[in-house]
């Protein structure tokens, strides 16, 4: 789907919100007051195995796993909207983050400014998915996020250009554990020659722990800490207008 695609569907999806009766919309809001709201949460680890951050996923309710990779733009953006409602559009975030930072992977509606996010950068890390595409509306918008306070984590680093160009923005990088052998120092040292902390993700044996520690990883995720845990957010009281901005275009 093209940028001109998603922009006629939204101002579609607009105009048919803005033509529903208030009797209607009191009703959806009972409805979304009431519905199943659910995340996965993965924590985010020092060297000493102390917990740092969370990462927070997508799932349908009823479900324990996510196969997203056939997803479309728009249903990613349907998903983040989802955790970040259910995450920072209920009261007691701290019961889902212990007031920790949240990472969330936003895709390139979020960071160009597109759709609304939570304005909670005391909590919220925006991180950039490997196969991003970062042009320069990209660089642009992570630019604006970060004048606003946001922290941004780039995921997948495998020192792309477009990747390379990034890296003055991000305060995390996250490099695939399970690569190490192959990536090794150099692109280790490039993913912190801007001072980010660096993230070991998908560490799924001691093997790797062992090579991350060696080459100097700030921080630790993978199986091998901890599996995604599901937490139900559906009884925490909505947050009203702002429960109802997330995801909205701007």
């Amino acid at each position: 789907m093209t940028r001109g695609q998603r922009d006629a569907e939204r101002r579609l999806a607009a105009e048919i919100d803005s033509s529903i009766p208030d009797v209607l919309r009191r009703e959806w809001d009972r409805h979304v007051a009431r519905e199943q709201a659910v995340v996965a949460r993965q924590g985010i680890f020092s060297p000493r195995l102390h917990p740092f951050g969370y990462e927070l996923g997508f799932r349908a309710p009823g479900s324990t796993g996510v196969d997203a990779a056939g997803w479309t733009e728009l249903q990613h953006e349907r998903a983040t909207s989802a955790v970040l409602r259910a995450t920072f559009g209920r009261a007691d975030v701290d019961e889902v983050g212990h007031g920790r930072w949240l990472f969330v992977r936003c895709p390139r509606s979020y960071l160009v400014g597109d759709l609304h996010l939570p304005a909670r950068p005391d909590r919220l890390v925006i991180e950039i998915a490997g196969g991003t595409r970062i042009d320069g509306d990209v660089l642009r918008g992570v630019r604006r996020l970060r004048e606003q306070g946001f922290r941004i984590a780039l995921a997948g680093f495998v020192s792309r250009a477009d990747q390379r160009a990034l890296l003055p923005q991000a305060d995390f990088v996250k490099i695939d554990a399970r690569d190490l052998d192959v990536e090794g120092e150099p692109v280790v040292d490039l993913a912190r020659s801007h001072g980010a902390l660096l993230v070991a993700e998908f560490v799924e044996s001691s093997a790797e722990l062992r090579a991350g520690r060696r080459l100097g990883f700030d921080l630790y995720q993978g199986y091998l800490l901890e599996r995604s845990l599901l937490l139900d957010r559906s009884s925490a009281p909505l947050l009203g207008p702002d429960h109802d901005s997330i995801g909205r275009s701007l």
